[in-house]
């Protein structure tokens, strides 16, 4: 059964929500320049740019490409960045902090212990998010206050942080994502129709079973309390690990970040 069909249901008071995050999305651009949006590929965000686009309102996207991301996420990739009015900008880990990781600790480290798959969500997904936010005033997420107990009070505007965070969709149920999705013809990623709702990189994520927390399927191997990879928690990596990291990050991370700028001149 398709996601659509199985999760579309509107709460009674979707058409508001979907006025309330309308209006916060025009105020964002307005304000806040330069403000960015964070699309992990997943429905929430899918919506989100769709809304961007809808509204055309000049937020540009980001999207973090750790380097093990299932070829379903990759393919949709390349649909947004073909489809969407916004210009969608892909991050990528620093390869040598890759290629050390996985040559000292091995290919699927993550499943040893709870330090080594933060290092590794460290180097390939919070790392290039700093460089995605580098001198951003404010981003958009797609965080729902239904997603987890660690998210259960997400605020709709976060100002506790020197970059303001908005999160438009943080009063929004599943299945007024998922109304919205089927009542907009938005594309989404395959796997929710195969029970994943919450996606991340192939490894760290599976499909869930009914009854089970929408973020069960990611790192299941872990205490609940430490589903979060560092995207969105104010202490981002273990100081043990990220002593390893900070070395030979700066003069690698420029590189990167020079090679980006160039590839997004050339694209613009």
């Amino acid at each position: 059964m398709k996601a659509t069909e199985l999760h579309a249901r509107a709460s009674k008071d979707y058409d508001q929500k979907l006025a309330e995050t309308q209006q916060l999305l025009i105020r964002a651009a307005a304000e806040f320049s330069p403000l960015t949006q964070a699309n992990s590929l997943g429905a929430e965000d899918m919506v989100i740019t769709h809304l961007v686009n809808q509204l055309e309102l000049d937020i540009p996207v980001f999207v973090l490409e750790t380097g093990r991301l299932h070829p379903q996420t990759l393919q949709l990739l390349d649909r947004l960045k073909a489809t969407s009015r916004a210009p969608v900008h892909v991050f990528t880990p620093v390869q040598e902090q890759v290629i050390q990781f996985v040559r000292r600790e091995g290919e699927d480290a993550m499943y040893r212990s709870i330090e080594l798959r933060k290092a590794c969500c460290h180097i390939r997904k919070v790392e290039p998010l700093q460089r995605a936010l580098a001198g951003q005033k404010a981003w958009i997420t797609g965080l729902r206050r239904e997603q987890s107990a660690a998210r259960a009070d997400v605020p709709l505007i976060d100002t506790s942080e020197p970059r303001t965070k908005f999160n438009p969709l943080a009063n929004w149920t599943w299945g007024d994502v998922w109304h919205y999705i089927a009542s907009n013809g938005v594309d989404y990623h395959p796997l929710h129709d195969e029970f994943y709702p919450s996606i991340g990189c192939a490894p760290c994520t599976r499909a869930i079973s009914l009854g089970e927390d929408f973020r069960a399927g990611r790192w299941w191997w872990e205490d609940e309390n430490a589903k979060e990879c560092g995207l969105h928690v104010k202490e981002q990596t273990p100081t043990s690990v990220r002593a390893e990291l900070v070395e030979a990050a700066p003069a690698q991370a420029l590189r990167q970040a020079q090679g980006e700028r160039a590839s997004q001149g050339g694209a613009a």
